[in-house]
């Protein structure tokens, strides 16, 4: 019964005599499991004739689900990671009797994967905190993206001013530990982003409109060249005493590198604040040297000498 579960699962129209085959049991009990699967709560279409067969569709409420052993460990490790994270209000609760009862029920080898990636991930987070977003407010939004229905809501900028707004909604964004919608804003006439935790009283309007093509790549591409376009962005380059391989393997996508020799390499990033590229190139463990900006320089000596007097008292 919980194979035919499992294979029902799959969204797909299955023939009688395909499932019977592929269960390796007779009609009579495949139409039995069939019985037993509805007894507890799912709801499964029938449909008789040559081509007739089974399907499995959505129900009234949640009855009981089947996972194999990736997705099980897939989806205990994504709660873990939404825990650490805390970038939505109001559902730790709600996680934890979630992850506890998925643990609980999982075979020892799979609870080792599970406690392995957990005890060896240690979360980090870059910069500000941004607040929680309230799941109300990201469920509505994302079915009106999902739905193409239009949305008003009343959203406050960065200086505390809020005004009304209506939007299509286009896509969610999660960037760092924060929430952001994209949308065409229809008073402005022109594409926005907002930050779900601004946001507040979303509702639908009931007015489904056509989704116009956002002229980016995507919708993560255009958040980002907004928020690098409004922030105070700071060039800092650096002669870096290691490989650029050892460089790019490190750090990914957060900087360009150029390679100088074997021995070194030019570090550039674009920052709006001096803590990320500092913590970043004392990561690497190398001696390095600060080209620009002369700001940075400064900020470094302080830290210095604020992390020397720190040892000192050790």
């Amino acid at each position: 019964m919980l194979q035919l579960l499992s294979l029902l699962q799959t969204h797909r129209h299955w023939r009688g005599p395909e499932l019977s085959q592929r269960l390796e049991v007779s009609d009579r009990t495949l139409r039995r499991d069939v019985e037993r699967l509805r007894g507890v709560g799912y709801l499964i279409d029938a449909t008789p004739g040559v081509d007739g067969g089974y399907r499995l569709v959505p129900g009234a409420a949640l009855p009981p689900l089947v996972l194999d052993d990736e997705e099980a460990v897939a989806l205990a490790v994504g709660l873990q990671s939404a825990l650490q994270a805390g970038t939505v209000l109001g559902i730790e609760q709600s996680s934890v009797r979630a992850l506890t009862k998925i643990v609980q029920v999982m075979p020892p080898r799979l609870r080792h994967q599970v406690d392995a990636i957990a005890s060896m991930t240690v979360p980090a987070v870059w910069g500000e905190v941004g607040k929680g977003v309230d799941p109300a407010a990201l469920v509505v939004a994302a079915q009106a993206c999902r739905d193409t229905e239009r949305l008003h809501f009343s959203y406050a900028d960065r200086d505390a001013v809020r005004s009304e707004r209506r939007v299509e909604p286009y896509r969610l964004v999660l960037l760092g530990r924060r929430w952001y919608l994209v949308a065409w804003d229809l008073d402005r006439s022109d594409w926005r982003s907002f930050r779900l935790d601004r946001l507040s009283e979303p509702r639908s309007i009931g007015a489904q409109f056509e989704p116009r093509a956002l002229p980016f790549e995507d919708a993560a591409t255009f958040l980002r060249m907004g928020i690098e376009a409004v922030a105070k962005q700071v060039e800092v380059e650096v002669i870096v005493a290691t490989s650029a391989e050892d460089v790019r393997s490190r750090l990914g996508a957060w900087g360009t590198v150029e390679r100088l020799d074997d021995d070194r390499c030019r570090l550039q990033m674009t920052t709006d604040a001096l803590e990320w590229p500092t913590v970043v190139l004392c990561s690497l463990g190398v001696p390095f040297e600060i080209v620009r900006p002369p700001e940075m320089v400064e900020f470094v000596r302080v830290c210095a000498d604020r992390l020397h007097r720190a040892a000192a008292r050790v």
